[in-house]
C-alpha cells in the first residue's frame, strides 16, 4: 500500500517540534521507516535530536536525502486562522507550522523512499538523514549526523536536500549551490572626551564610519558564472551614548556578508583586517574584529546528477527548473563536504509566516518527483 505523504505531513505538523524540541516527529518517522525495513539510529548530540536511516548495505551506491523536522516558533498563536499544530486541511491546503519548511519535504521523501524499496528494491542503498536543529544553531544537527557517519564508515554517493526551493511555481527552481555567509562584529576603541575639545579625544565613531565607508566603497565582485555578486550589508551601528556633548570611548558595528565562489571567508576576513590596519594607523583608534562564519560558498557543477534531478522535475511538472544559487544558507553547506549535494522542494512562499500552509497537491507532486529521481538514479 502506498504511503500517503499528505497524511504523514499532517501527522508531523501535529508534533510540536520547535527547535530544539523533538516533539515526537523523529519517533514517528523512525516507526514508519523501521516498518519498511530501514535500519534506524538516533544520533542525538548535546540534547539535539537526529535520525539516521539506511535501507541496503554499506559500501554500495547510495542515494541520500536530508531534511529537518524542527520548526521556528509560531509567534502569536491567536493570529493563526487554524491551529498551528493542528495539521488541518482547508481549501485544498494543509495548514500548520512546518507545512512548508519542511515537514512536507521530509514526508515526501520518506514516502517516496518507502514505496520505492518496497515495490522495486534497488541494487544499492538509500540513506535518510533527518535533523532537529536546522532552524537553530546547526552545530549538533546535520553536522552531528555527518560526524557519526564518518566514524561509522557510512557514506552517501549523492544527496538531495528537500528544502523548499521554488519561489512561486512548483518546479520553478532547484539549488545547485549556496552563497557563503559570514558576520563581522567590529568594536572601535578611542578616547572619551568633550565634544567641544575633540583634539583631546579620539572619536571611535569617526574611525568606525571611515572603516565602514571603505568596506562599502566598492563591490566585492561582479558575480561569477553561477552566482550573483557578493553583498555586504551594515546591519547596526551603536555606541550607547546618551549625551550630545560627549565623544564616546567605544563604538560597535555589525556587518553581514553573503559571498560567492570568488571568495572564501578567510580571504574576506584578511581583506577586512587590511582595511582595519589602515584606519588604525590614520586615526589612532584601535579595532577588535570578531568573525562568525555560518558557511562557505559551494557549487555542485552541472553534470549527471544535476541533469537527472532537472529531468525528473520537468517530467512531473512540465517546467524546466532554473539552476540557482540564490537564497540564504541551508544544511547543504555541511553535506557538500561529504558528497555532491542539490536542493529541490516545493514552493516556500509561506515559510516562517503566520498561517504557514501548502497546497496538498504540491506534497503529492513532490513525492512523485522524488520517486522518479530514485527510479532514474538506480535504473
Amino acid at each position: 500500500m502506498s504511503l500517503d505523504p499528505v497524511k504523514l505531513t499532517a501527522e508531523l505538523i501535529r508534533c510540536p517540534s520547535v527547535t530544539p524540541s523533538e516533539g515526537g516527529a523523529l519517533q514517528l518517522l523512525e516507526g514508519v521507516l523501521s516498518a519498511a525495513g530501514f535500519s534506524c539510529t538516533r544520533v542525538d548530540r548535546n540534547g539535539i535530536p537526529n535520525l539516521f536511516a539506511r535501507w541496503g548495505d554499506k559500501g554500495v551506491n547510495t542515494f541520500g536525502f536530508n531534511g529537518h523536522t524542527d520548526v521556528v516558533p509560531v509567534g502569536d498563536g491567536k493570529a493563526w486562522t487554524h491551529d498551528p499544530f493542528g495539521g488541518e486541511i482547508h481549501g485544498g491546503e494543509l495548514w500548520g507550522r512546518g507545512a512548508t519548511d519542511m515537514k512536507s519535504g521530509v514526508a515526501a521523501f520518506v514516502a517516496a523512499a518507502v514505496d520505492f524499496v518496497t515495490a522495486t528494491p534497488p541494487a544499492g542503498a538509500i540513506v535518510l538523514t533527518i535533523t532537529g536543529d536546522e532552524e537553530g544553531a546547526g552545530r549538533d544537527g546535520t553536522r552531528a549526523l555527518l560526524d557519526w557517519m564518518d566514524a561509522e564508515g557510512e557514506a552517501m554517493s549523492v544527496c538531495l536536500v528537500g528544502e523548499p526551493t521554488c519561489p512561486d511555481t512548483m518546479g520553478q527552481m532547484m539549488k545547485i549551490g549556496r552563497r557563503g555567509s559570514m558576520t563581522f562584529y567590529l568594536e572601535a576603541a578611542g578616547v572619551q572626551g568633550h565634544s567641544a575639545y575633540p583634539h583631546r579625544a579620539k572619536n571611535p565613531l569617526h574611525a568606525l564610519v571611515d572603516l565602514l565607508g571603505r568596506m562599502t566603497a566598492e563591490p566585492l565582485d561582479h558575480g561569477t558564472d553561477h552566482f550573483d555578486a557578493s553583498t555586504l550589508q551594515i546591519t547596526t551601528i551603536d555606541c550607547g551614548n546618551p549625551a550630545n556633548n560627549v565623544i564616546p570611548a567605544r563604538a560597535t558595528a555589525t556587518v553581514n556578508i553573503r559571498f560567492n565562489d570568488a571568495h572564501t571567508s578567510a580571504n574576506i576576513e584578511a581583506w577586512a583586517k587590511t582595511l582595519i590596519t589602515g584606519v588604525e594607523a590614520e586615526t589612532g583608534v584601535t579595532f577588535t574584529l570578531t568573525t562568525e562564519v555560518s558557511g562557505e560558498s559551494f557549487l555542485t557543477p552541472p553534470g549527471d546528477f544535476v541533469a537527472l534531478v532537472a529531468r525528473a522535475v520537468e517530467a512531473e511538472t512540465g517546467i524546466k527548473p532554473e539552476l540557482s544559487t540564490s537564497g540564504g544558507t541551508s544544511d547543504a553547506r555541511f553535506v557538500k563536504d561529504h558528497c555532491p549535494v542539490l536542493e529541490f522542494g516545493l514552493v516556500g512562499r509561506t515559510m516562517h509566516q503566520v498561517d504557514e500552509r501548502v497546497p496538498v497537491e504540491q506534497i503529492t507532486q513532490l513525492k512523485s518527483i522524488y520517486a522518479r529521481i530514485l527510479q532514474e538514479y538506480f535504473a
